[in-house]
Order: C-alpha cells, then structure tokens, then sequence
C-alpha cells in the first residue's frame, strides 16, 4: 500500500503526541496498568488540569482511552505496542553511550 502524505501526517501526530517528558513518564506507567488521573497527577507532579491537557493529547492521538467511574477517570494504553517504541529508544540511548 502507498505511503500518503495523510499517513506520514498521522505517524507525525503520534510522534508529537509522545514528546513531552510527563506524557512519557504517564504513558510509561500506564503500560503497567491503568490509572486514575489522581494516580498520574502524583507521578508527574503536575495539578489535575495539566495533567488532563497531557491526557487529552495522548487520547486524541489514539494512545490511551479511558472509562469513567463515579467522579474518577480511569485511563490505560489503548495500543500496549506503544513500548516497542520504548524498548526502542532504550536501545538507541544504549547505543549513545558507548
């Protein structure tokens, strides 16, 4: 299948949507289980409005989905494969440091 302009604009949305440090680091625990958006605010320290603004981000490039329970919302990968992209990473710093 041929590579459009609109699918390297999408892989662009996800890369985007990924380079922040406290979208990694929710993202990076979110591959252990999900969470409360409580949860993710004491991870990265951030107040519950930036940390629904990071949230949001991720869900609208198709990385997360959440569920809501009560008042709480609960959030989880919506595509695990996403730490392949990790491991990937973890292997290009690994290769930096040599």
């Amino acid at each position: 299948m041929p590579k459009t302009a609109e699918h390297y604009e999408t892989r662009a949305k996800i890369m985007k949507a990924l380079a922040h440090p406290s979208r990694l680091m929710m993202v990076e625990a979110l591959s252990h289980g999900e969470q409360c958006v409580c949860e993710l605010t004491s991870l990265v320290g951030h107040d519950i409005s930036t940390v629904s603004k990071h949230l949001k981000i991720l869900k609208e490039a198709n990385i997360v989905e959440d569920e809501r329970r009560g008042k709480q919302a609960y959030y989880r990968l919506k595509i695990p494969c996403v730490m392949n992209f990790f491991n990937c990473m973890g292997s290009i710093l690994a290769q930096d440091l040599k």
